[in-house]
């Protein structure tokens, strides 16, 4: 069966408009007609057409300069042109092939060979636009694999594992590391269903995710109610802690505000944070091969975790070393020495702002 198309006649000649327009119909074709080459490209920007039945020989613009536009166009370049034309010579026929036509007829034509002509562009055509849209959706699909895969790793690490790195691990001299954990959660989550319990952590870390990216931060992980970021990994820079200073004051702003909105179900117990931030060296890389996550591990972690479990609610807790880093930009309440686990006494301060 033939395949049927819309179609763009483009001749100069009235009587062969008609003549080719009314065999076209018969065939079951839909047709639109132009007079010349300025017509044609008009109603081609107009309309998408399958096919274009194209004369060589027209006033201002000729087959040729019509024929060399469409196929330079990025949006009309697809679309199959069949030359028709008077001119028998090699030397045209030649000229048109090079220039893009699909096919070239001479005047005049056999129309049983102009309607297996026609059929086989139309038929290409049609393969190519299904070939087309399924790169389309292939596209779409590897977009949506690289959005996914971009919200598990950070990007550089995720382009080392497309380019095939088995072993992504990394030592980092010098970054700042937090750790949040929202206060009496568990007690709190036991009045709600699990849903209602995911819908609500959801909203809190998809907020805390914001502001990760706003500060240019990199989030690893969570842990049931609690939040680890870093900064200075994978890309390193030198306001690390600055930065995840500023995310930590930003955190509590957002659970206070949180807390006396209507979306929170508990008005007279408000969410509280407990933060804690340390910097150093750690070493970070990709773990497992199934359900593989980034990670950090060292000695800078463990004490960053210390900071959090050993903090106060609303409290935002770090040591000694960050302290030096930050005590000029931001204010701090000393709170002493205090044991942590497996460090022993350590000094420690509660960050409470910029200065």
């Amino acid at each position: 069966m033939t395949e049927q198309g819309f179609l763009l006649v483009v001749d100069d000649n009235e009587m062969n408009r008609d003549l080719l327009t009314r065999r076209l119909q018969r065939q079951g074709h839909d047709i639109v007609v132009a007079e010349h080459g300025k017509d044609a490209l008009e109603k081609m920007r107009q309309h998408t057409f399958d096919l274009v039945l194209l004369d060589i020989m027209m006033p201002e613009l000729n087959g040729y300069q019509v024929l060399e536009y469409i196929k330079q166009d990025p949006d009309l370049r697809h679309i199959p042109v069949i030359m028709i034309s008077a001119l028998d010579d090699i030397d045209s026929v030649v000229r048109c092939i090079e220039l893009g036509a699909e096919d070239y007829l001479f005047k005049p034509f056999n129309p049983i060979l102009l309607k297996a002509r026609i059929g086989a562009c139309l038929e290409k055509k049609h393969l190519r636009d299904q070939e087309q849209a399924y790169l389309k959706q292939l596209e779409e699909e590897q977009a949506k694999s690289e959005k996914l895969l971009l919200n598990i790793l950070p990007q550089p690490i995720a382009e080392q594992l497309k380019q095939g790195a088995r072993t992504i691990a990394d030592n980092f001299s010098d970054v700042t590391v937090l750790f949040a954990d929202i206060v009496n959660f568990t007690e709190l989550s036991s009045n709600l269903s699990p849903s209602e319990l995911v819908e609500l952590l959801n909203t809190i870390f998809s907020c805390f995710d914001n502001l990760i990216e706003t500060h240019g931060l990199e989030k690893i992980k969570t842990i049931g109610d609690a939040y680890m970021a870093v900064g200075g990994v994978p890309t390193p820079r030198a306001d690390h802690a600055e930065a995840i200073a500023d995310l930590a004051l930003d955190m509590q702003a957002a659970i206070a505000a949180f807390s006396s909105s209507p979306q929170y179900p508990y008005p007279d117990r408000p969410l509280q944070l407990r933060i804690g931030i340390n910097t150093g060296p750690v070493g970070a890389g990709v773990i497992g091969i199934k359900k593989f996550t980034y990670d950090l591990w060292g000695d800078t972690v463990n004490i960053a975790s210390r900071m959090e479990s050993t903090s106060l609610p609303g409290c935002i807790q770090v040591p000694a070393t960050t302290y030096e880093r930050l005590a000029s930009r931001y204010t701090f309440e000393t709170r002493g020495h205090i044991d942590v686990k497996g460090k022993g006494d350590m000094k420690t301060y509660f960050l409470q702002g910029r200065s």
